[in-house]
């Protein structure tokens, strides 16, 4: 089980838009990754849209935002344009980021059992540390606490 403080697992996947994106490209800022269950559903849209509509803030604050879940990068793109969202959606089709951050989890439906991602958030620190961690993320309320986790790391840097 990750905890904070630790060095993030690297990682490097396809992009919506077919670009490989790795933890390295993504360092000297701090980096929101949060995994979702899959695209176009209605908690993961309500979470996307969420971010989509905080993005000025993002900004501002100088966070990078991706989105990693199982489907094709394809998906990504569809679900991304339907959307309008901002930020880079990763195709974790082996899911091999899930398993290193430990979100491929065993969950349980209806009496049906299966493989799926356990919706979590981290939050990684410009020099590739885990800064914050959240699992079994609420999608309402995924936002206002990645932004927060954000705020508190970049006012740490400037004071």
């Amino acid at each position: 089980m990750l905890e904070v403080g630790q060095q993030a697992p690297p990682f490097s996947l396809q992009s919506d838009t077919d670009e490989t994106v790795s933890l390295d490209d993504l360092k000297g800022r701090p980096v929101v990754v949060y995994f979702y269950p899959k695209d176009d559903t209605p908690g993961c849209t309500r979470q996307a849209c969420s971010i989509r509509d905080s993005w000025a803030e993002f900004g501002r604050i100088g966070a990078n935002v991706i989105g990693v879940s199982p489907q094709s990068p394809e998906s990504h793109r569809q679900f991304k344009a339907k959307y309008g969202l901002p930020f880079p959606l990763l195709a974790d089709t082996e899911h091999t980021m899930a398993e290193d951050y430990g979100v491929w989890v065993e969950k349980k439906n209806y009496g049906r059992t299966y493989m799926g991602i356990e919706r979590s958030t981290f939050v990684i620190d410009a020099d590739g540390n885990l800064a914050a961690i959240k699992r079994r993320v609420k999608p309402d309320e995924h936002t206002a606490w990645a932004l927060a986790e954000v705020e508190k790391l970049t006012a740490g840097a400037t004071s």
